[in-house]
C-alpha cells in the first residue's frame, strides 16, 4: 500500500509542478509552449500513472506471496534478496556448478566453431567475438565463485555461482546459433536476414535467464508485473527509438529491401544498401559518402529501388543527350548514332534491351536551330554511371565526326570568317599535302609517282574511330582500303567455337583492308580499334584506277598479302617458320593471279 500512496503522491507533485510554472511563466511564452508542454505532459502524466500502476501491482503480488514490499517492515537480517539456494548434488556433477569439464568443453566448442566459421563464413566472425566475450565473462566468474567457496563467503559465492550459470547457459544458446544460423543453413543455402538471427537470439536469452531465476527461487510475478511498467514508461519515451527499430523488423522480414540494392530516397541522392541494421539503413554514396537513414524514414517515404524488375537483369536506364542542327535529317543522324552504338559492345551497357537513340524536341527558342537528341541505354554496374556516360558520349562523337555530322554550335556563338575561293584552296592544299605525305611513308604506295599519289589523296576519305570499334568484319564484302593515320588497330580472326584471336597489332602510319578490295573477296579478319584512330578510306574505283597506270604494283601488294594471310592462317593452323615460307610463296602466286583478273589485268605486263 505504501509504494501505491508514493506513486499517486508523485504523480500529484508532478501536476502541481507543472501547475506552478505556467502560473509563472510570462503569458507569451505560455502561448508560444503551449503545444509542445501538452504533448510532454501528456507522455508525463502516461509514464506516471504507468509507474503508480506498476508499483501497485508489485505491491499486491508481494501482498499475496506474503512478502512485505515495505523495506521498513522487514528486518534487514531475516531476508537477504541475492542470497541463492545452495546448488544440489546433482548441480555439482556433469556440466554443474563446479565443473572444470565445463570450460574446457565450452572452449573447445567455441574453437571448433571458430575455425568453421573462418572456413566457410568469413564474414560471419562477429558473431564469434561475441561468444568468445560471453566465455570469458563465464571463466571470471566460475574462478572467482571457485575462490570464494574456497575461503568460506557462502553468500558471495551463491551469488557469483549464479552468474556463471546464466553465462554458461548464454554461450551454450550462442553457440547453438552459430551452428544452425551460419552453418547448417548456410549450408543449406537458406538466407535468414541478420534481424530474424537476433529476435531468436534474444529471445533464447529472456527464456534462459528467466528460467535461471526460476530455478534460483525468485519469484517471478513481481519481475513480471514490474517489467511490463517498464515497458509501457519505455515505449511512451522512446516513440521515435522504438518506430525505427520495427521499421528494420518491417524491412527485413517483408524482403523489401537487400543489401547490395542500389536506391533513390526522396530526396533525389543515390547509394547502394550496405547494412540494415536495428534502428537505421547504410547507405554509401557514388560520392564516397555515407547516408544514415532511419528505418521510419523508409516506410513512411517512396524509395525507388534502381535497376530492379522482377525476373530481369539488374539494369538501370541513362540517358546522354547531345544537339545537331536543322541541315542533317534526325533519321540520318538516329541510324548514324544507333549503328555505331550496337556495332561494338560499350563496358557497362547493357545488350538488350539494345542502347537507342531519340530525337525528342526542336529548339523552339528563336537564336537557335538545332533538333535535341537523346540516347538511351542500360547501365549494368550502377557504380559507373559517369565513365559509362563518357564513353556513350565519346562514341556518339566519333560516330558523327565519322559521318561528317556536326554537333550543333550553340545560337548565341558567332563565327566569322573570311570564306573565299583562295581561303578554301589553301585549306585543300594542306590537306592534299598531309594524306600525300602519309603515303609516302607506307611501303604500298611508295613505288607510285607524285601524280598517282596525288591521286589517291584526292579520293581519301576521313574515317575516325573510337577505342574498340569495329572498323571492319570479318566475312562482311569488302568496300573500301584503308589508310591509318593516328593510334593502333588490332588484327583479330574467328576461329573454331566463334572465339576470336588476336593476330597482329598495327600502328601508324599503315594500310589494311586491301585484301578484300584487291581481289574481291569478303574480309578475312576483323580490325578494331586498339585506341582512338584516325582513317583514310580509299573507294575501290580509286585504287583500280591508279592500279591500271602503274601495273608493276601487283607485285608489291601480293607480297604484302600474302605475308598477312599468311599470319592469319598461322594463327588458325599453328604453322611453323618453315611451313609458313612455303605458304608465302604459293599465296603470291595466286593471290596474284586473282588481282590480276579482278583488275582485267590480265592482258598487262607484269
Amino acid at each position: 500500500m505504501r509504494l501505491a500512496l508514493l506513486s499517486l503522491a508523485l504523480l500529484s507533485t508532478g501536476a502541481f509542478a507543472q501547475a506552478v510554472e505556467r502560473a509563472a511563466a510570462p503569458p507569451q511564452a505560455a502561448a508560444a509552449k503551449t503545444a509542445q508542454q501538452q504533448a510532454q505532459n501528456q507522455q508525463a502524466n502516461a509514464a506516471a500513472a504507468a509507474a503508480g500502476a506498476g508499483a501497485a501491482i508489485v505491491a499486491t503480488q508481494a501482498e499475496a506471496a506474503g512478502v512485505s514490499p515495505d523495506p521498513i517492515d522487514v528486518n534487514p537480517q531475516s531476508i537477504d534478496p541475492f542470497a541463492f539456494p545452495a546448488p544440489s548434488p546433482r548441480a555439482r556433477q556433469f556440466f554443474g556448478y563446479a565443473s572444470p569439464w565445463t570450460l574446457l568443453m565450452l572452449a573447445a566448442a567455441l574453437v571448433l566453431m571458430a575455425a568453421l566459421i573462418g572456413k566457410f563464413s568469413p564474414p560471419k566472425r562477429k558473431r564469434i567475438k561475441r561468444a568468445t566475450i560471453l566465455f570469458m565473462l563465464y571463466l571470471t566468474t566460475f574462478m572467482l565463485a571457485a575462490i570464494l567457496g574456497m575461503v568460506h563467503a557462502e553468500g558471495w559465492s551463491r551469488r557469483v555461482w549464479f552468474l556463471a550459470d546464466l553465462f554458461e547457459v548464454l554461450i551454450v544458446i550462442d553457440l547453438v546459433a552459430i551452428l544452425l544460423f551460419d552453418l547448417v543453413l548456410f549450408a543449406l543455402k537458406i538466407e535468414v536476414a541478420n534481424i530474424v538471427h537476433d529476435l531468436a537470439l534474444g529471445a533464447a536469452y529472456i527464456l534462459a535467464f528467466i528460467g535461471i531465476l526460476h530455478r534460483s527461487g525468485v519469484h517471478l510475478s513481481g519481475i513480471i508485473a514490474t517489467s511490463a511498467v517498464v515497458t509501457v514508461v519505455l515505449g511512451l519515451s522512446l516513440q521515435a527509438t522504438l518506430g525505427n527499430v520495427l521499421g528494420g523488423i518491417a524491412l527485413q522480414l517483408d524482403d523489401s529491401i537487400h543489401i547490395g540494392d542500389w536506391v533513390q530516397l526522396a530526396s533525389g541522392q543515390q547509394g547502394r544498401v550496405t547494412a540494415i541494421r536495428w534502428r537505421h539503413t547504410v547507405v554509401e554514396t557514388r560520392n564516397w559518402d555515407t547516408i544514415i537513414v532511419p528505418n521510419s524514414a523508409l516506410l513512411g517515404e517512396n524509395i525507388i529501388i534502381l535497376g530492379q524488375r522482377q525476373d530481369q537483369p539488374v539494369q538501370h536506364r541513362m540517358w546522354v543527350y547531345f544537339n545537331v542542327d536543322f541541315r542533317y535529317s534526325p533519321e540520318e543522324v538516329i541510324n548514324v548514332v544507333e549503328d555505331a552504338l550496337q556495332s561494338t559492345p560499350i563496358a557497362n551497357v547493357a545488350a538488350f534491351p539494345p542502347p537507342n537513340c531519340i530525337c525528342f524536341d526542336f529548339a523552339k527558342q528563336g537564336g537557335e536551330s538545332m533538333a535535341y537528341y537523346a540516347v538511351r541505354f542500360w547501365l549494368t554496374e550502377l557504380a559507373a554511371d559517369d565513365p559509362t556516360s563518357s564513353a556513350v558520349r565519346v562514341r556518339i562523337y566519333v560516330a558523327l565526326k565519322r559521318a561528317g555530322i556536326p554537333l550543333a554550335v550553340p545560337g548565341q556563338a558567332l563565327w566569322v570568317s573570311m570564306d573565299d575561293p583562295q581561303h578554301k584552296q589553301r585549306k585543300l592544299e594542306r590537306e592534299i599535302h598531309h594524306r600525300v605525305h602519309t603515303l609516302e611513308q607506307i611501303d604500298v604506295f611508295r613505288q607510285l609517282t607524285s601524280d598517282d599519289r596525288l591521286r589517291l589523296a584526292e579520293g581519301m576519305r576521313p574515317a575516325p574511330f573510337g577505342r574498340g570499334e569495329i572498323i571492319t568484319r570479318q566475312d562482311s564484302a569488302a568496300h573500301w582500303l584503308y589508310v591509318l593515320t593516328k593510334g593502333e588497330v588490332e588484327v583479330r580472326v574467328r576461329g573454331e567455337g566463334s572465339v576470336e584471336k588476336l593476330v597482329t597489332r598495327m600502328g601508324s602510319p599503315n594500310v589494311f583492308g586491301e585484301m578484300g578490295v584487291m581481289t574481291g573477296e569478303r574480309r578475312t579478319a576483323s580490325v578494331v580499334a586498339a585506341t582512338e584512330v584516325e582513317c583514310y578510306r580509299i573507294d575501290k574505283e580509286v585504287f583500280k584506277a591508279v592500279l591500271r597506270n602503274r601495273p608493276e604494283m601487283v607485285e608489291v601488294i601480293s607480297q604484302v598479302m600474302a605475308r598477312r594471310r599468311v599470319e592469319l592462317a598461322a594463327v588458325r593452323e599453328g604453322l611453323d617458320a618453315d611451313a609458313k615460307k612455303r605458304r608465302i610463296t604459293e599465296e603470291r602466286s595466286r593471290l596474284l593471279e586473282s588481282i590480276q583478273t579482278f583488275f582485267g589485268l590480265d592482258d598487262e605486263k607484269m
